[in-house]
C-alpha cells in the first residue's frame, strides 16, 4: 500500500457499509466508529493487510491487535471460553475484550496475535460496526484509527487529521459515544485478570464473575493484548541474527532474492519476501518463525532486514526472540 492514498470520508448509510465490506474484502484499511473510539479496520485473517495497517498507523511494535467480530458465536469459534468468560459474555455488545486461548483451527492472521496463542476479542456495540461486521463476514481488527501515540480519536475529522492519504475510507458517523478504551480482562487461568481498564468498571465486570479480578504481573517482556505486557512467542530454536552465512545444522530465515552462503545446506528455508517487500515480510514474520522452528533445527541464521518503516518492527521481534532466555 503507498502511503499517498486518496481518502474516500463517506457518511454512515447503507452505500458506506458496502462499500467498506468491499474494501475490506480487498486488504484495505477502513476507519469506522465503535461505541468507544474510531478504530482502523483491516481484515483480521489477511496477514498483508494488518502489515499495512501498521504501517499507515506508523505502529513501533508488533502488539497483539483486537479482533471486532459480530456475535458471541463467532467469538467462540476464534477463542477457548472458560466459565469466567461466559459469566463476561452477557456485557457483549459493549466496551469489553477477553483475552482468551486460541480455538484450534483459528483464523486470525498469526500477525494479528503477534504470534501469542492468545487472542484478544470484542463484540462492539455500535450498530455501523455491527453493519459493517455482518456484512463483511470476517473478524476485523480495529486499533484505535490514530497515528501510534497520539490522542484516540472520538470523531471522523480526528482520523483525517491523523491518518489523511494513509487509508482508504473513513464511514463518518459522528462523534462516539464512550470516548475512553474497551475494558481488557484475560481469561486464561484461574482467575480472571483486569489488563486495561476501559469502557466498563471494574465493579460491574466483578459483579457479572461474582468475584474479584486480580491485578497483572509487572515486567513482562511484550504486549499480551494493548495497554499490558505478557510473556512473547519465541521459537524453541536459537536466533542468530544478521547472519551473512548459514552454519552446518541451522535452518534459514531469508530476507530478499540474494541468499548467503551455506544456504543450500540449510535443514529449513523460509523467506519472507523473495522481492525483499517489507510488507509481506512483515505478514510472514510469525508464520515463518514458527514454520522453521517445526523443522526441528537447534539455531535458525536470520538474514539482515533493513530497518526503515516496518523493517523496526520487525527487527524489535526479532531481538525479542533472540535474547537471552531465563532458565525455568
Amino acid at each position: 500500500m503507498s502511503l499517498a492514498l486518496e481518502l474516500r470520508v463517506m457518511a454512515a448509510d447503507r452505500a458506506a457499509i458496502v462499500a467498506a465490506a468491499r474494501c475490506l474484502a480487498a486488504g484495505g484499511l477502513v476507519a469506522f466508529p465503535t461505541e468507544t473510539v474510531y478504530g482502523l479496520g483491516a481484515d483480521a485473517t489477511n496477514g498483508a493487510a494488518i502489515a499495512r495497517l501498521y504501517a499507515a498507523k506508523g505502529r513501533p511494535s508488533f502488539n497483539p491487535l483486537i479482533a471486532h467480530v459480530a456475535d458471541a458465536t463467532t467469538a467462540r469459534e476464534l477463542g477457548r471460553f472458560d466459565a469466567a468468560a461466559e459469566r463476561l459474555v452477557s456485557l457483549w455488545p459493549g466496551p469489553l475484550t477477553l483475552v482468551l486461548p486460541k480455538a484450534a483451527n483459528n483464523a486470525v492472521a498469526d500477525l494479528a496475535t503477534a504470534g501469542l496463542e492468545t487472542i484478544a476479542l470484542r463484540v462492539p456495540s455500535h450498530p455501523v460496526a455491527r453493519d459493517i461486521l455482518n456484512l463483511f463476514g470476517n473478524p476485523i481488527v480495529a486499533p484505535s484509527a490514530n497515528r501510534s501515540g497520539h490522542v484516540s480519536p472520538t470523531t471522523a475529522e480526528h482520523v483525517v487529521a491523523d491518518l489523511g492519504g494513509r487509508i482508504d475510507l473513513i464511514v463518518d458517523a459522528g462523534p462516539t459515544s464512550v470516548g475512553l478504551e474497551s475494558t481488557i480482562v484475560a481469561c486464561l487461568g484461574e482467575a480472571p485478570i483486569l489488563l486495561r481498564p476501559g469502557g466498563i468498571p471494574r465493579a460491574i465486570l466483578e459483579q457479572t464473575l461474582g468475584r474479584p479480578l486480580a491485578d497483572p504481573s509487572v515486567g513482562d517482556s511484550a504486549p499480551l493484548a494493548p495497554g499490558r505486557l505478557a510473556s512473547h512467542y519465541a521459537p524453541k530454536a536459537r536466533l542468530r541474527l544478521s547472519a551473512d552465512r548459514v552454519h552446518p545444522g541451522e535452518a534459514l530465515l531469508a530476507f530478499g532474492p540474494n541468499l548467503p552462503p551455506g544456504a543450500d545446506k540449510a535443514i529449513a528455508t523460509r523467506n519472507l519476501s523473495l522481492t525483499a517487500d517489507i510488507i509481506e515480510a512483515a505478514a510472514n514474520l510469525f508464520g515463518h518463525l514458527r514454520a522453521l522452528d517445526a523443522a526441528g533445527a537447534t539455531a535458525i541464521a536470520v538474514m539482515p532486514v533493513p530497518q526503515a518503516g516496518l523493517g523496526e518492527a520487525i527487527n524489535d521481534r526479532l531481538q525479542r526472540a533472540a535474547a537471552p532466555r531465563s532458565s525455568p
